[in-house]
């Protein structure tokens, strides 16, 4: 008892003079008090001021992912994480990732027909909307999908379902919904933005120019070999293509924007094919089966189409009299 209080003696009247730093604390070497009063900021990034444990738990949890990253199924999951944080660093500055994935919407298939003019279309598109706007990523992945559709949807054939599946295998968590809500995004933002109000003859001139460039690609889309029987040549078929751009053109400057404004562009193209076919001498060339093979329509759509088009300009027969 008595070397007891003698100890406890000395380390009250220890004036902490041999002091040394062990595991991150400050010990006095005479009487072994730790000084908590006296330790360095523990939150310090240095490791020289973590404790032997905490170097443990992070090396073991290196390990770990050492390990954990072996597995082809982690790594890949690994690898989406991080392209997909490098895709939202990149975002407002350039559009390095936002290419790469155009190119991976491409690469699934679905004929994604996105050239060089559109493909800067999108980029000028969606970089002004990033001018204007500061989102969380998850919105601006959406806007960049919104902002790639809207660019391709009057002139594609696949459908906005097989788009979204496309984007969701991406890993982009997105729905016809979100997607569309988007869409009125960038529009509304480019109305405030656009000085120059559209008027409603350039709306018209905009919806009916759609129609011809759809026209022309719907109508190439229908090989020779299908038709030859009703040909003597392939040159006879071209030029018979031509005469069919050439009415087109005509029926769209007889249709007023009222008669088009709400109609869905592809369908009624494809409506537009079969009732110029029925004005040809030869009314059974271009069958609704044959438009339905190169629109994708159905031929329940193209009858419907082609009705309201009869309703408006009379019977095909009597269209050239």
């Amino acid at each position: 008892m008595k070397n007891k209080k003698k100890k406890n003696n000395v380390n009250i009247e220890c004036e902490h003079k041999n002091v040394k730093e062990e595991g991150g604390d400050l010990i006095c070497q005479d009487c072994g008090l730790i000084l908590d009063d006296k330790r360095p900021y523990k939150d310090s990034s240095d490791s020289r001021f973590f404790s032997d444990s905490q170097l443990d738990y992070e090396r073991r949890i290196r390990k770990n992912d050492s390990r954990a990253m072996r597995d082809p199924k982690i790594k890949q999951k690994y690898d989406k994480i991080n392209t997909l944080n490098k895709w939202y660093r990149d975002y407002q500055s350039s559009f390095t990732e936002q290419k790469k994935s155009i190119e991976l919407l491409k690469s699934y298939g679905i004929g994604l027909n996105i050239d060089s003019v559109k493909y800067k279309e999108i980029k000028d598109r969606y970089l002004k909307y990033n001018k204007y706007h500061r989102h969380t990523y998850q919105n601006m992945v959406i806007i960049f999908l919104a902002i790639v559709w809207m660019a391709i949807k009057d002139t594609t054939h696949i459908r906005l379902e097989q788009f979204i599946d496309a984007s969701q295998q991406l890993g982009h968590k997105i729905n016809k919904k979100m997607l569309n809500n988007a869409m009125q995004k960038v529009k509304r933002t480019e109305d405030t933005f656009n000085k120059q109000t559209k008027t409603i003859y350039d709306l018209e001139n905009e919806i009916k120019e759609k129609i011809k460039i759809l026209f022309q690609k719907d109508l190439n889309q229908i090989p020779y070999e299908e038709v030859k029987s009703h040909f003597q040549s392939k040159t006879e078929y071209q030029t018979s293509k031509i005469e069919m751009l050439k009415r087109a053109n005509n029926i769209l400057n007889q249709i007023s924007y009222e008669d088009i404004q709400n109609s869905n562009y592809k369908a009624f193209t494809a409506g537009l094919i079969y009732y110029i076919g029925q004005t040809l001498d030869n009314p059974k060339i271009f069958t609704q089966y044959l438009i339905e093979k190169a629109s994708k329509f159905s031929s329940t759509t193209i009858r419907k189409k082609f009705n309201i088009l009869k309703d408006i300009l009379g019977d095909p027969e009597d269209f050239m009299k």
